[in-house]
């Protein structure tokens, strides 16, 4: 890795990164993914950013994706077709995937309405 030095901040990953996460992602069975890999909002930091995106996408395993960000990144580089599941709420996805009750579940569960 690379240090980021004091004053300087890291706004993307490099190719080379991009690339490693690329290879894994393609090695995965299931892909879950929360949070951009940089200011992707920002042209000259979504490189990275999209490389991730667009290896999930092509990703022969289930792929999952939680996060407004990730989201907005995914329809942002149009491949938000692309992924077997897609999540706005981050926060919330990564409490049912750690496996606890999320209250709005519960609620519609013991109305009879999911299960």
């Amino acid at each position: 890795g690379v240090d980021v030095p004091d004053g300087w901040m890291g706004l993307d990953i490099g190719p080379a990164t991009a690339g490693r996460y690329g290879r894994e992602v393609a090695a995965a069975g299931t892909v879950f993914w929360n949070g951009p890999m940089g200011a992707f909002e920002h042209e000259p930091f979504a490189a990275g950013t999209r490389a991730v995106a667009q290896a999930v996408a092509d990703a022969s395993g289930l792929t999952v994706v939680g996060g407004g960000d990730s989201a907005a990144a995914l329809v942002r580089f149009g491949l938000e077709r692309e992924v077997d599941h897609l999540s706005t709420g981050g926060g919330a996805t990564l409490e049912l995937v750690e496996g606890n009750i999320l209250p709005g579940v519960q609620a519609l569960d013991g109305a009879g309405v999911a299960s």
